[in-house]
């Protein structure tokens, strides 16, 4: 399919290129304080929390309803370009989804495809957990 024929999911209502263009320090206020946030990607209602510490954009999912459209697949490809134009060196994924009362096995293919593991991350306990690192080629 053609590049302008895909529907572009959007974040809130904004694009990715749109939300790259927020000035950084609205960004910090609004999504990077590293509090629960309840936020829309397309048709999912997703409970989140996004920080940067270190050069390192932490991103930690707690539950992501509805959706299927390649919610997980447009918030990485956003926090990737989000942490090159921020000369951020990682992305740590944080995904709670190991014990759902409906667990989403679809959900749990997509992460153990693109890399994650189940790990006991420290302060949180069991989740999947992905660290991406940035290459600047």
């Amino acid at each position: 399919m053609e590049k302008e024929n895909r529907r572009e999911i959007l974040f809130e209502g904004l694009t990715e290129t749109e939300i790259l263009n927020f000035p950084r320090e609205h960004l910090e206020s609004l999504v990077l304080t590293g509090e629960p946030l309840v936020f829309r990607i397309g048709s999912a209602a997703i409970l989140g929390e996004f920080k940067v510490a270190q050069r390192c954009l932490s991103i930690e999912l707690a539950q992501i309803e509805e959706g299927g459209e390649g919610v997980l697949l447009a918030l990485g490809s956003l926090a990737r370009r989000f942490a090159i134009v921020h000369g951020l060196s990682e992305i740590e994924w944080i995904v709670h989804a190991i014990h759902c009362a409906k667990p989403n096995v679809k959900l749990r293919r997509v992460l153990v495809r693109r890399g994650f593991i189940v790990q006991n991350v420290a302060g949180i306990g069991e989740a999947y957990y992905f660290r991406d690192r940035i290459d600047r080629d």
